[in-house]
């Protein structure tokens, strides 16, 4: 009970510094744009340390479910470019993701198991025999807040590293999409820029996505349907 009210302290007082602070207003998309010169200075006289800062960062705000993800996916494009920005936000929204996974299991599982686990039996069992297809749909299709998503897992039966792999392959597709976006966005120097082919593909690509996505995972209920 000890270690449950401390690591509930400490994640109420890291959420709290972060507002008390305003340290939201750096994950703006306004800011992105003002820091943009300068943070890229700072990224050519030191990569490592500015990669790994901004990748700390990241794992921070999801892992704490703090807003401001999107926005960070988008800069990491901006900043760093496709690739090396993809591996950045790939790896870290993938680790924040299992960290905040694992809070709510710490804190909440056993409880909430204990207090329904009749009623969520049967939920229990789907999630044991077909929880990583589900968790890789709600992933690719952003049907639920990425951050609910996080916390809901954590009280089911799903095991820890089939959480990490199958958030790191299913939020994939759409990091790309988001990343590829940003590195349009870091182009925009004045207004006619915003209208340039390479900025229009990537909200084209960013609309069409849920679209694709959700066509992929019926064809993979389809096939293993047919398999059954």
């Amino acid at each position: 009970m000890k270690k449950k009210i401390a690591l509930i302290a400490i994640v109420l007082l890291a959420i709290t510094l972060f507002f008390v602070f305003d340290l939201d207003q750096w994950l703006s998309f306004q800011q992105l744009q003002e820091s943009q010169a300068r943070f890229q200075a700072w990224f050519a006289e030191s990569p490592w340390l500015v990669g790994g800062a901004f990748f700390l960062i990241y794992v921070a705000v999801t892992a704490l479910s703090l807003p401001g993800a999107t926005v960070m996916t988008l800069a990491a494009g901006a900043l760093f470019g496709f690739l090396t920005g993809l591996v950045l936000v790939s790896f870290a929204s993938s680790i924040g993701a299992t960290l905040a996974f694992l809070v709510a299991r710490f804190l909440l599982h056993d409880t909430v198991q204990k207090r329904f686990g009749d009623r969520l039996s049967a939920i229990n069992r789907g999630i044991e025999k077909e929880g990583a297809l589900y968790l890789f749909t709600l992933r690719l299709v952003p049907i639920f807040p990425f951050v609910l998503i996080n916390l809901l897992m954590g009280l089911t039966p799903i095991r820890t590293l089939t959480f990490y792999w199958v958030s790191q392959v299913g939020m994939l597709p759409g990091t790309i999409v988001y990343v590829l976006a940003g590195t349009q966005l870091g182009q925009v120097e004045s207004p006619g820029d915003i209208l340039s082919p390479g900025l229009i593909a990537s909200f084209v690509l960013i609309g069409l996505f849920p679209l694709a996505a959700k066509r992929v995972t019926r064809f993979l209920e389809r096939r293993k349907a047919q398999a059954s």
